[in-house]
């Protein structure tokens, strides 16, 4: 399981994010934000090379809060052809140089998102090591997609981006499905008619208060 290590990183994911949000086409506000950690959850490499992140923050520049669902992966190396989800480096203070990717563009990230929506990943606490988070639900009727899967395409929209995943197999064999992933974060929000399932967790408004939404829904792709 990942090791959260407690040392610096720079800039810090906020700074990265600060400075990244006003360039999304989903992204509210306007001008800089000004941004709070809401919090998320973590899954784990299989390999141990890639940090897996799935963040909430919270601007608060504007009249009213808007949390932003940020997926993030740190590489210890540029990752091949993804200049365009790259969201900045920094320095962290234990493994050194950190290439910091916005994670719907990453293969690892999204093979593991699709393994925890099948039971073979579980789910980790954002900030403690090798700790499970039970408080993370993902949910997927219907047949199944076989793995490894391989990504294909990513669109963002006003509120959400679109990852399209073709499963290992032939023709209809292999599946495909869409991993939409919520960017604008409403409370208590649950998937719509329709989808083939859902990953539900949790995170804090600035005023502390705890609530859940939809991060992820899956939907069959269009062949």
């Amino acid at each position: 399981m990942a090791v959260i290590h407690r040392t610096t990183l720079t800039p810090t994911k906020l700074e990265l994010l600060t400075s990244w949000l006003p360039t999304r086409p989903w992204y509210e506000g306007e001008g800089r934000p000004e941004l709070l950690r809401g919090g998320g959850f973590r899954l784990d490499d299989p390999q141990g090379e890639v940090g897996i992140d799935f963040m909430v923050v919270t601007d608060v520049s504007g009249d009213r809060p808007v949390s932003y669902h940020v997926p993030l992966t740190y590489r210890g190396a540029p990752l091949e052809d993804a200049g365009q989800a790259l969201i900045g480096t920094a320095e962290h203070g234990v493994l050194g140089s950190r290439w910091v990717y916005d994670g719907a563009h990453d293969p690892v990230l999204v093979a593991q998102l699709h393994a925890l929506l099948h039971g073979d990943a579980e789910p980790q606490h954002q900030s403690v090591s090798d700790t499970p988070d039970p408080s993370v639900v993902a949910s997927l009727t219907g047949a199944p997609v076989p793995g490894p899967v391989r990504l294909t395409a990513v669109a963002d929209g006003p509120h959400a981006t679109d990852v399209v995943v073709d499963g290992d197999g032939d023709g209809d064999e292999g599946g495909r499905l869409t991993l939409r992933f919520t960017r604008v974060m409403r409370p208590g929000e649950t998937d719509a008619e329709g989808t083939r399932g859902h990953v539900m967790a949790g995170w804090r408004l600035p005023d502390e208060t705890e609530v859940r939404g939809v991060y992820v829904v899956v939907a069959d792709a269009p062949r």
